[in-house]
């Protein structure tokens, strides 16, 4: 029933639809939208449109919102439905950024034209938001069609989110056009086509509109100070940034994590210090940034300085501590945010858990998981179950983990099993990997990396016929791999390296240097791991195709063209393998070199023979 705290009691033979509405007018929260629902249907009432606008507006727009109940009211509702209510659930779909949220957002769209309700302006501007979001290039050419044949192409908010939608995809070409032919244009149409061309990879033609501008916006400014950081030209990007009419948080954010990513701290540390004097605070968003950087000194010093430090600050420094390996700090950094009287969320035991998770402390692990519904009441969410898990594969307690996924009081979405997968893979499981690998390249279709894990869980278990069939599926469903790529920067240039990449100006230097390095860390016990090659070749070709991947690749040149002793830091887009692991670490004790590697999981660094995830990753 719903609180007489916060609505006044109906009085009897009253329960008519105007004092509903009322009611729902009043509600704000989820809880109180439904219970307010419930009593409706117990009085044998139903919706009026103006009873379901706030109802479904909360619940397709609010971040407590559920938009799945949005979407279930919106159809099955007896009451006549307008435009506004179908545009509010398509624009909540557009925000979700969720496996399905397309597809929903198609059959509302569907579902107008069933009611005789013509779309809008509004409408399709929330169909290509959607469509970006998914990177629905064809889906949203028949959007583009419908514009043009509904007369909305000269609509200004319908132009930029075309523009936006055809960036994205990468069709660059088509958004220009699509930029050119409007005969309105504003700063979010040039801000729009800016930011596209920054997207692509042409920061030349980027600079080029900015220049061209008629008027210009503090969105403006930071977008191509951003795309001139991306790329490296940080002279550029100063020039920029001093430029700048007014400079927000956001400039200085780009500005400070520009010069932490390429490799120039003192410059950042400068930088932050004058925005200090300037009385600017900073946040929680410079303090990830420069932590991103792998720059942990100066983004400790970033944390230090803040004189007002709230559960965001520290959750982004508990965080990045535990990324960069640094678990014993983050934990203490935490115990720190308690005593000083500041409640952690949900995010602060993501940021625990996984601290706990890379560094193999299991019991910890467990320790602050109940800590967390029962000293602070915080409710498990599966972002959460996913660290448990991570934490209990890592450690190669497998049926613990899959008997942990059994017993959750939710239902284990795909995230979960590919952390159980992964652990299957790292310790050789191949009878569960191949039950939980079978599950996900059916649930999780078109994520390449399912496939990728259970082939090479065939193929180190001597299972050569069957990876071959995972790899003949993937290849029916078309599905993409992503290919591995490695960047290093190095004197303010940034180099790119796929697996067996012959692309640089320096291939033969670099090939020969890697031959040395291994020849090298081979007197000490280095032997290639060759077990996930599943291709029918030799052993020697095996070991010439794990000995050209792209980190490798970037070592080589790192060593090639930096100074003995300095730091090499490279960046990877996807996780390491067990033998570029075992390498790196043996490379950082012959040659006595720093060598600092994120991937999509987390930092490497490694010295002295040894990697700071101390090969939990």
């Amino acid at each position: 029933m719903l609180k007489p705290s916060f609505f006044k009691p109906l009085k009897p033979g009253f329960h008519s639809i105007i004092s509903f509405t009322a009611i729902f007018h009043k509600c704000k929260s989820m809880k109180q939208f439904k219970e307010a629902h419930t009593q409706l249907i117990i009085n044998g009432l139903t919706h009026s449109p103006s009873s379901l606008r706030p109802i479904i507006s909360f619940s397709a727009l609010d971040p407590s919102g559920d938009i799945e109940y949005a979407l279930l009211l919106l159809l099955r509702a007896s009451t006549l439905r307008t435009v506004y209510l179908f545009n509010t659930t398509i624009r909540g779909f557009s925000r979700a950024r969720r496996p399905g949220s397309l597809w929903s957002s198609v059959l509302s769209f569907v579902q107008m034209g069933v009611r005789n309700l013509a779309p809008n302006s509004f409408t399709f501007t929330f169909l290509f938001q959607s469509c970006s979001n998914c990177v629905a290039f064809d889906l949203g050419r028949q959007f583009h069609g419908m514009v043009i044949k509904n007369s909305f192409e000269t609509d200004v908010f319908v132009r930029n989110s075309i523009i936006r939608f055809y960036s994205v995809c990468g069709k660059l070409d088509d958004a220009r056009m699509a930029f050119d032919e409007s005969s309105e244009l504003d700063v979010v149409s040039w801000n729009s086509m800016i930011d596209g061309c920054i997207r692509n990879g042409d920061i030349l033609e980027a600079l080029s509109l900015f220049r061209k501008m008629p008027e210009r916006s503090n969105i403006s400014w930071n977008s191509l100070l951003g795309g001139l950081v991306k790329f490296g030209c940080l002279d550029d990007a100063y020039w920029v940034f001093l430029e700048m009419p007014q400079r927000n948080i956001v400039s200085w954010v780009v500005m400070i994590s520009g010069y932490a990513q390429n490799g120039k701290p003192k410059e950042a540390l400068a930088l932050f210090r004058e925005m200090q004097m300037l009385d600017r605070e900073p946040n929680s968003a410079i303090l990830v940034s420069v932590l991103s950087a792998n720059v942990i000194d100066l983004a400790m010093q970033v944390f230090n300085t803040s004189r007002e430090r709230d559960v965001s600050t520290y959750t982004a420094a508990i965080s990045g501590l535990a990324m960069n390996g640094c678990s014993k700090e983050a934990l203490h950094l935490f115990d720190q945010m308690k005593s000083e009287g500041i409640s952690p969320d949900g995010v602060s035991y993501i940021a625990v858990l996984c601290a706990c998770s890379h560094a193999g402390w299991v019991e910890k692990g467990f320790h602050y998981f109940a800590s967390m519904s029962d000293v602070h009441g915080i409710r498990p969410e599966l972002d959460h179950y996913a660290c448990m898990v991570d934490l209990l594969g890592r450690a190669g307690l497998l049926e613990k983990a899959e008997k942990f996924v059994a017993s959750m009081p939710i239902k284990p979405d795909n995230v979960i099993w590919g952390a159980l997968l992964g652990a299957c893979r790292v310790y050789g499981n191949a009878k569960m990997g191949e039950r939980v690998g079978s599950l996900l390249v059916e649930s999780d279709k078109t994520h390449d990396g399912r496939y990728i894990l259970l082939s090479n869980i065939y193929a180190e278990s001597m299972k050569g016929e069957d990876a071959e069939q995972v790899r003949k599926t993937m290849r029916r469903r078309k599905i993409k791999r992503v290919p591995g790529c490695s960047l290093i920067e190095i004197d303010g240039c940034l180099h790119e390296f796929f697996a067996g990449d012959r692309s640089h100006e320096k291939t033969e230097e670099i090939y020969l240097m890697w031959e040395e390095i291994v020849k090298e860390i081979k007197k000490i016990g280095y032997r290639e791991e060759t077990r996930a090659v599943v291709f029918d070749v030799e052993e020697e070709e095996k070991e010439a195709v794990i000995g050209q991947h792209s980190e490798k690749l970037a070592v080589a040149l790192g060593f090639l063209y930096t100074t003995s002793g300095s730091t090499l830091q490279i960046v990877k887009n996807i996780r390491m393998c067990n033998d570029c692991h075992n390498a790196i670490k043996l490379v950082s004790k012959v040659f006595k070199r720093k060598i600092s590697i994120r991937d999509r999981k987390r930092f490497h660094h490694f010295e002295e023979g040894l990697c700071s995830c101390r090969d939990y990753w």
